[in-house]
C-alpha cells in the first residue's frame, strides 16, 4: 500500500568521472528523481525467492517495496539514514500505479 512508503531513500547509479590525469574513477551520481519513498523490511525467505525469480541471489538483508522507479536496478545502490545498501535483486510489479520490489544487503560503504 502507498500509505507504507514512509521511508525516503536516495537511489544512485555507478558512473565514471575524468580524474585529471587522463584516466578515469568511478564515482556514484544521483538518479532523477534521486529521492523516492519506500517501504523497507527485513528479508524473509519467502520475499526472497520471489524476488529472485530468474535471477541468483548472493545475499539480501532487507526488502524494499514502493513505486517503480525506471532508473533502478542490480547496478544502483540505495542510502537511507546513514546506511548504503546494494541492490542485489528487483522485480517489477504490474499494477496501478507499478511497484518495484527489491533485495537489497546493507554495504559497509557510502
Amino acid at each position: 500500500m502507498i500509505g507504507d512508503f514512509k521511508h525516503l531513500v536516495t537511489f544512485q547509479e555507478r558512473t565514471t568521472a575524468p580524474d585529471g590525469a587522463g584516466g578515469y574513477t568511478e564515482t556514484w551520481q544521483d538518479l532523477s528523481p534521486a529521492t523516492w519513498k519506500v517501504q523497507i523490511a527485513p528479508a524473509a525467505a519467502a520475499d526472497l525467492e520471489r524476488v529472485a525469480a530468474g535471477t541468483v541471489l548472493t545475499q539480501a538483508t532487507s526488502i524494499i517495496r514502493g513505486r517503480y522507479h525506471p532508473g533502478v536496478s542490480t547496478q544502483t545502490r540505495m542510502l537511507y539514514n546513514g546506511k548504503t545498501y546494494a541492490i542485489t535483486g528487483a522485480v517489477f510489479v504490474d499494477r496501478r500505479p507499478p511497484e518495484m520490489e527489491l533485495a537489497a544487503v546493507e554495504t559497509m560503504t557510502s
